[in-house]
């Protein structure tokens, strides 16, 4: 049994007062990646970015959800496995690709392999953390799925294939669909960046029925999620920062006003990726590739009339930096460490973490993402799929293009309102086109 005992929120010290203006916000000259100095917005200032109509919403296909696709030819060409690495929604995506690829190639699908990675803590199994049995269920008629190797098979390894450089359904059939002829079975782990679009509609379907419907935490992990859920104050919003250490320290971007403690551990994680300098800093930052610190994302989320005493749960890994700057304005924070038990919390894995915040996102009354990586375009698209549409994409290109033409104060607040404005009514990145379809309100 889950004991959770809810505590009481981070920073309760600060003191909510109401004023019609942002106050005067500074800059050092010498960097905008200076700390801001947030003042709290009047909630009738304006309407909150949830309350803006939108013009567009992105919602399931027809032609996957009702099912009109190719039927399963009787014979098979063999069996695939997907090898998967990295954290768990990374691990999700390429299991997805894979089962896409498993229907291109008429080919019968053996459960995954998670890669064991101790730079995740992680030591579970594809098993451990979605339900087997209810996957298998749903995704009869789209591809076959087998539990265990017939014997012939089972004793041997299987014939690994290079598809870093696949990407389309001609590059599967020409260069992939030959080994699994020879071999009769095969491993591989999806290029990153797979041409989904370039699949045929039976592929396709078989790709996002696995992602959306076929792919269920365990019971055990619902239950924990659920309670989880529980345990959070109505309404609330689901945050996903990203500002870790390996985060800062990958993105190459030199940020001031760190602490002590945050600069070092942004070194250690550099190793020998250097930050880019001069010119080069400033054309980096402004294509958004810098992450967003805790106080520029509390500005941001003040800029969209979103309350400081909103309840936010904090969708984040461990490692998180420079977390005052958020909690500082919006105090009402609530994370799986201060609501699960600290029994209960050490003993879970990488894996089961990941797969609570995104239980907790997918089920949130609304979603804002600091950085689009792999669990926010799950979680979007999986938030579309039910039906839910407060969601939205914090712009590091449009903060950084604003702070860089030395918008301040009032102007910067009203340019990040409109530019954000825009991406929530035109529904930009809600869903992922290549199983949900527009729709024009």
């Amino acid at each position: 049994m889950v004991v959770i005992s809810v505590k009481k929120p981070l920073s309760f010290s600060i003191s909510l007062f109401t004023v019609s203006l942002l106050a005067l916000i500074w800059f050092s000259p010498s960097s905008p990646f200076s700390r801001i100095s947030v003042s709290t917005l009047s909630a009738k200032s304006k309407i909150d970015i949830w309350s803006v109509r939108r013009l567009v919403e992105w919602r399931p296909c027809k032609w996957w959800l009702n099912g009109d696709v190719t039927a399963l030819p009787a014979e098979s060409n063999g069996y695939i496995r997907v090898d998967c690495y990295g954290g768990l929604n990374q691990m999700r995506r390429d299991f997805c690709d894979g089962v896409g690829i498993a229907r291109l190639l008429n080919a019968t699908l053996v459960l995954p392999k998670f890669e064991v990675a101790a730079y995740w803590d992680e030591s579970s199994g594809f098993a451990d953390v979605f339900d087997v049995d209810y996957f298998i269920q749903q995704m009869n008629s789209f591809v076959k799925i087998v539990k265990e190797l017939p014997v012939e098979i089972a004793s041997k390894e299987p014939f690994p294939v290079d598809c870093s450089k696949r990407k389309g359904q001609f590059d599967y059939v020409e260069s992939v669909l030959p080994s699994l002829l020879e071999h009769h079975y095969i491993s591989f782990t999806p290029a990153m960046s797979q041409r989904r679009d370039r699949y045929p509609l039976h592929a396709k379907a078989a790709l996002c029925q696995a992602c959306y419907s076929a792919l269920r935490l365990t019971r055990a992990l619902e239950k924990k999620g659920s309670e989880l859920l529980q345990a959070i104050p109505k309404p609330f919003l689901s945050l996903h920062l990203r500002f870790e250490p390996d985060m800062v320290g990958y993105s190459q971007c030199e940020y001031t006003g760190l602490s002590p403690e945050s600069m070092e551990a942004v070194e250690a994680a550099r190793g020998d990726r250097k930050p880019w300098t001069g010119e080069a800093a400033h054309v980096w930052r402004n294509r958004g590739k810098c992450p967003l610190t805790p106080n520029e994302t509390a500005f941001i989320l003040q800029a969209l009339s979103i309350p400081t005493n909103t309840n936010i749960y904090l969708a984040a890994g461990d490692g998180l930096m420079e977390l005052g700057g958020l909690t500082s304005v919006y105090t009402n924070i609530f994370t799986k460490a201060n609501l699960l038990s600290g029994e209960d919390f050490s003993s879970m894995h990488g894996n089961s973490k990941a797969a609570l915040d995104y239980y907790v996102s997918i089920n949130s009354d609304s979603y804002v993402a600091t950085y689009f990586g792999n669990m926010d375009k799950m979680v979007a698209a999986m938030r579309a799929f039910k039906g839910l549409f407060k969601t939205l994409l914090l712009s590091r290109r449009a903060f950084a293009e604003f702070t860089s033409r030395g918008l301040k104060g009032k102007e910067l607040t009203e340019a990040l309102w409109k530019a954000h404005r825009d991406d929530f009514v035109m529904g930009r990145g809600s869903a992922l086109p290549d199983c949900f379809c527009e729709f024009r309100l």
